[in-house]
């Protein structure tokens, strides 16, 4: 099975303007991630709407694709950079270009999903670990079937644990906090980059709702550890701390 990893990374952002070129122990955040990617997947990408990502990532001796400006999402932007690159791959793994802490765990865990032929769609998810985590919208949830295909993702606490007060209801079920690595068939991503936004997408903001309301099968793998996504300027600092406390 032939791999390519795509590392969307955008200079706009409401929250952090420029993050992918905020440095973080001496480098780039990107850098960071595609160092990570490209350990372990050596057909890595940065797809990039910005001369100056692009430019630094050919700084560091990585490859970048530049995309247009335009694009409604992450997804649309991997599928353009695969077509320009001209990929043969069998698999698409979309790595979001905040993740300087990605694991090679979690990346080998995504690619083995595709050794099940009913996989479409992969991506992993992660045991929630306290309730006032699992209560925050701004990490969804997953609800899967006996063989870990997802049934829904919600911004809401699914299940409802009915006739438990709610502070118990860990201890009733195993509340799944969705992470946000994909990967794709090559033809799916093709597929699913051609479809309009979805009523249960706009309803919750969650781009993936719109394949499984098209039928797409997305199987969740599942991980042990939770990187650190950098989202504004405080999560660099902490990612700076965290890199500090761990190299000493």
């Amino acid at each position: 099975m032939k791999i390519i990893a795509i590392i969307p990374a955008r200079y706009a952002s409401t929250r952090f303007p420029g993050k992918p070129l905020a440095m973080l122990s001496g480098k780039p955040v990107i850098q960071h991630v595609y160092e990570k990617v490209s350990a372990m997947i050596p057909d890595a990408w940065v797809a990039t709407d910005d001369k100056r990502i692009f430019q630094a990532v050919e700084q560091f001796g990585g490859k970048a694709v530049m995309t247009r400006t335009d694009h409604q999402s992450g997804t649309d932007r991997i599928q353009e950079a695969v077509i320009k690159i001209g990929s043969d791959a069998d698999v698409v793994i979309n790595i979001q270009g905040d993740e300087p802490f990605i694991r090679t765990s979690q990346i080998e865990t995504v690619c083995r999903l595709f050794d099940d032929p009913q996989t479409q769609i992969a991506t992993i998810g992660k045991l929630f670990t306290d309730m006032d985590a699992t209560d925050n919208p701004n990490s969804p949830k997953i609800v899967t079937d006996t063989r870990g295909f997802a049934l829904y993702f919600s911004r809401s606490v699914i299940p409802f644990v009915r006739g438990v007060e709610h502070k118990d209801w860990m201890s009733h079920y195993p509340f799944l906090k969705h992470l946000g690595i994909y990967a794709y068939r090559k033809e799916v991503l093709g597929e699913i980059t051609q479809l309009p936004q979805s009523a249960l997408e706009k309803a919750e903001s969650l781009e993936q709702l719109r394949w499984l309301e098209n039928g797409y099968r997305i199987k969740v793998g599942r991980t042990d550890v939770e990187t650190i996504g950098i989202d504004t300027p405080e999560d660099l600092q902490r990612a700076e701390i965290f890199l500090k406390e761990n190299r000493d």
